[in-house]
């Protein structure tokens, strides 16, 4: 049974201000699956990680299921999102929480096992390479 690694990311160069995902999927033997990067506007750090996590979620349950992963794990820089999404701290903006119902709901219809973990910066370094390459080429 194989895994998928999924990393997201979420920036923004100021608070709100350009924003942009990342989305970097490997598999267990490290090869990439699939990668994203999109610029989205002005918008908070916070909107930008959550829409990271969404972006990759619509991936998973359109396209990358259909690869037969036995195993999905998440893995966040963003303590807020990984423990919001994992119910275990209360959601107080209404924006994340309706960005969080949508999550739930993907996040329902897949019936492999899969996990939500928070990493450290330096283990998220390629969905962040996305990130900057997404925020670099919308200034350019």
């Amino acid at each position: 049974m194989s895994k998928f690694y999924i990393f997201t990311d979420g920036g923004s160069r100021g608070n709100p201000g350009p924003a942009a995902l990342g989305v970097y999927v490997a598999d267990e033997n490290g090869s990439v699956v699939y990668e994203q990067g999109t610029y989205l506007g002005i918008c908070t750090n916070n909107e930008a990680e959550y829409d990271a996590f969404l972006a990759s979620a619509q991936w998973l349950t359109a396209i990358g299921l259909a690869q037969n992963p036995g195993h999905i794990i998440w893995q966040l820089d963003s303590k807020l999102v990984v423990e919001q999404l994992n119910k275990k701290w209360k959601i107080k903006e209404d924006r994340l929480r309706t960005k969080a119902q949508s999550i739930w709901q993907l996040l329902a219809t897949i019936t492999i096992p899969f996990t939500i973990s928070h990493v450290l910066r330096e283990k998220n370094q390629e969905a962040d390479r996305l990130v900057n390459q997404a925020l670099d080429a919308e200034s350019a």
